[in-house]
């Protein structure tokens, strides 16, 4: 099957593709999230031009044809908008196929164990415990992740102290039972995220996310050799050689791959075969619940080697309004804390008339 239209329906905040072939066949793809208007443009400039009359059958052929005449542009922003494609084609795969993305991909349509993933720094030890212990009575999570430090903070604290009170306390108005984790989005020098890796270690903390620079590996390869609880990052690698190097040289114990920021569903493939080789687990990052979520849930429920939650965001639209009504039929349902996949044809969702009215149009086509 040939592509003959691709179109993108984008604002600031979040994009979807929707991919038609020869026969009118279609599927829902999603560039990725923050500036997807901007993706949206090199979409229809660096990747559409090299897709359109492409057959749909060798995706990654396709993908890396995409990758090698678009050489001199190797970051994130075409990876982001290389998503859109990858995607789309895993929905109209299903749709024609009457099955599921993750049956497609070996899997099985079921439950995961999710993790609340807190997004928030301004907020105080005291009041973040609160809002997640109505989480674990509400929602059955028995897994939560914080924030430590400030994004890129440069050892820096969101304010004097908050991180060496966020950590115990926690651990002592959640309890013995429950799996913490915590994210520190690039903020330590090697030498006090060590510091820091100590005083999580001695509250039972099990994930220490991103404690340096994301792309010093060398500074996160000190950390990880340091401490015993897991260290964990890879987010933003859009790269494969440098995927390649993060695993071989151990940097982290846990990778961490974005299917979106990555480049699609057959891209994070290869990331999780380099991975398996290694036996290290992949613990997907999807940070918000557009559809990086569900790529993420179809996923987990087929790979060998898939860590032991999905992340889950739990902030609403009161924190992310561009959220709001991007789905008739959401597909994020908490209960005791676990989120179902379905075996709706391809990722079983279908986004909102209203919201693609609303939003930026472009095409290409033959």
């Amino acid at each position: 099957m040939k592509i003959k239209k691709l179109e993108t329906f984008s604002n600031n905040f979040v994009g979807f593709v929707k991919l038609t072939v020869e026969d009118g066949s279609f599927g829902w793809g999603q560039l990725s999230t923050y500036h997807s208007d901007i993706t949206a443009k090199i979409f229809h400039r660096q990747v559409a031009p090299w897709a359109i009359g492409k057959d749909i059958d060798d995706l990654d052929r396709l993908l890396d044809l995409i990758t090698e005449r678009e050489h001199k542009f190797p970051g994130s922003y075409l990876r982001r908008a290389m998503s859109g494609l990858d995607t789309s084609i895993w929905d109209l795969r299903g749709r024609v196929a009457s099955k599921s993305v993750t049956e497609l991909l070996g899997g099985s349509p079921g439950k995961l164990r999710a993790y609340a993933s807190s997004m928030k720094r301004d907020i105080t030890p005291k009041e973040e415990a609160q809002r997640l212990k109505i989480l674990r009575d509400e929602k059955g999570f028995d897994a939560f992740k914080v924030r430590a430090g400030a994004e890129v903070g440069r050892d820096s604290d969101e304010w004097p102290g908050r991180t060496e009170e966020i950590i115990p306390t926690i651990r002592k108005e959640l309890g013995a039972d429950v799996d913490l984790l915590i994210d520190a989005n690039s903020c330590y020098s090697p030498k006090r995220a060590i510091e820091i890796g100590h005083i999580l270690e001695d509250c039972n903390f099990c994930h220490f996310e991103e404690p340096c620079p994301y792309w010093e590996l060398e500074q996160t390869k000190k950390v990880t050799d340091a401490l015993t609880l897991d260290v964990t990052g890879g987010e933003q690698d859009c790269d494969l050689p440098t995927w390649r190097r993060m695993i071989e040289m151990r940097a982290v114990d846990i990778i961490q791959p974005d299917i979106l920021y990555l480049g699609g569903i057959n891209r994070t493939l290869r990331v999780v075969e380099m991975a398996n080789n290694a036996n290290i687990p992949v613990t997907p990052h999807c940070a918000n619940l557009s559809l990086v979520t569900l790529f993420t849930m179809h996923l987990l429920r087929a790979i060998k080697g898939g860590g032991k939650y999905l992340e889950f965001s739990i902030e609403g639209v009161d924190y992310y309004p561009w959220q709001e009504d991007l789905f008739l039929n959401s597909p994020f349902n908490i209960e005791d804390g676990m989120v179902e996949v379905f075996d709706s044809p391809g990722w079983g969702v279908e986004i909102n008339p209203s919201w693609l009215e609303s939003s930026d149009y472009e095409k290409s086509e033959i």
